[in-house]
């Protein structure tokens, strides 16, 4: 028997798949995996049911606090960005897949299925994993490969296309061809994509947000708030000691009612492509700044330069889905030695859609008010003579000697 997991959301893209794994690639048995990082859980809960009702056989994996501690929390020690993206989705998709593997495993399939279009970045997060760990397995991607045509040929689908052939194979979806964006949800953060969201010039609606209010409609006082970081990663809140997931959670609301955490960017697509994102990521918009903001304490300069390097390509590693590269590996070894020391705490100030640091403390701190004040006599200032004198001693040379030169000429 010909089994194939597909990866299901409950979204448009994957309900669609279910009758094409049928129809279309003769799949004898469906299995629908909807892997658990932080959805809303009505999402869960409609994609069980749509599952249930199209007659597969459904599994839902509760993945959410593995999703913290495991990649959100290496994210934050590594300052995960891309291009001023918080990296949300890119470092879901790697743990989905793995579940789906798991899931595989289980029931012996013989192929994967995905939803993922031939444009975007996921189909190389999702499916690197699963040719990683299962490289005998199939993989199926209805949304890349096409619409079939009664000539035999296929050609993209369009949105509109799939909202249509939905309707007419009884698929429940809840998109219209007026209303199209494309949401994705976990707990470091939203997207939202689709329709005019795709132009550079349009102004994003108030509508596509769920976790932000609009700047406009903030609270009219600014909040400070104290961040708690031990060995690297968020512990306390105000210095209230909080599980991971409820300190994430936690993050959401209190930066999401200041308007902190709307991200919208040209961003750089692993094809090549230039596309406009917007993201929702009020917990990140917090704690990379103040993550940062503590490594700059209690770091050297020569390892703060280092460290950018390293975090910038931990950064395209895991928007690349690379999550098994040894190359990962290898950063997040110099990461966790530097993290030892990230032991402290960050206030942040939260007004009207900013997240600003305005102090921070630790024990590792390389900062000696004595030697810093200028009301100190503790450090001799005349010994600076000497390195002053010396100071861009080649600079120095070559501009004379230009100088000579073109005075000359």
């Amino acid at each position: 028997m010909r089994t194939v997991v597909l990866v299901y959301s409950g979204g448009l893209d994957t309900s669609l798949c279910i009758p094409l794994m049928r129809q279309e690639y003769h799949f004898d048995h469906v299995v629908t995996v909807t892997v658990d990082v932080g959805q809303p859980a009505e999402d869960i809960r409609q994609a069980e049911q749509k599952a249930q009702a199209m007659g597969t056989e459904h599994y839902t994996v509760d993945a959410k606090e593995e999703f913290v501690r495991e990649y959100i929390f290496p994210a934050i020690r590594a300052n995960g960005d891309y291009e001023g993206y918080p990296l949300s989705t890119a470092i879901a998709r790697p743990l989905i897949a793995a579940k789906a593997v798991e899931v595989a495993r289980k029931v012996g399939a013989t192929a994967y299925g995905h939803g993922c279009t031939g444009k975007g970045n996921d189909q190389f997060r999702l499916e690197y994993i699963m040719r990683t760990l299962t490289p005998n397995l199939q993989i199926v991607a209805p949304m890349r490969e096409g619409r079939l045509l009664p000539d035999g040929k296929r050609e993209p689908w369009t949105r509109s296309e799939e909202i249509q052939y939905c309707q007419e194979h009884g698929v429940p979806i809840s998109q219209t061809v007026k209303k199209i964006w494309s949401i994705d949800e976990n707990l470091w953060g939203r997207s939202i994509e689709g329709g005019r969201l795709e132009e550079p010039d349009f102004m994003p609606p108030d509508e596509i947000f769920q976790w932000t209010c609009s700047p406009a409609d903030t609270l009219e006082e600014p909040q400070l708030l104290q961040i708690g970081f031990t060995n690297g990663v968020p512990t306390s809140v105000d210095d209230r000691e909080m599980a991971p997931l409820d300190l994430i959670k936690s993050l959401h609301q209190i930066a999401g009612q200041h308007g902190v955490g709307r991200v919208d960017v040209m961003e750089d697509r692993m094809l090549g492509l230039k596309v406009r994102e917007n993201y929702e990521c009020p917990a990140a918009a917090v704690l990379l700044p103040a993550h940062r903001a503590l490594e700059a304490l209690v770091c050297t300069r020569e390892e703060l330069r280092f460290k950018a390097l390293v975090d910038r390509q931990w950064g395209e590693l895991a928007y690349h889905g690379l999550w098994l590269d040894p190359l990962k590996e290898d950063l997040e070894a110099f990461i966790a030695h530097i993290q030892t020391r990230v032991t402290g705490a960050v206030t942040m100030r939260l007004f009207k859609g900013g997240a600003s640091v305005v102090g921070r403390s630790s024990d590792w701190a390389l900062y000696s008010e004595d030697l810093a004040s200028f009301d100190s006599k503790t450090f001799d200032q005349s010994e600076s003579i000497g390195n002053v004198k010396t100071h861009g001693m080649q600079s120095r040379m070559y501009w004379l000697l230009k100088s000579g030169r073109s005075n000359s000429s």
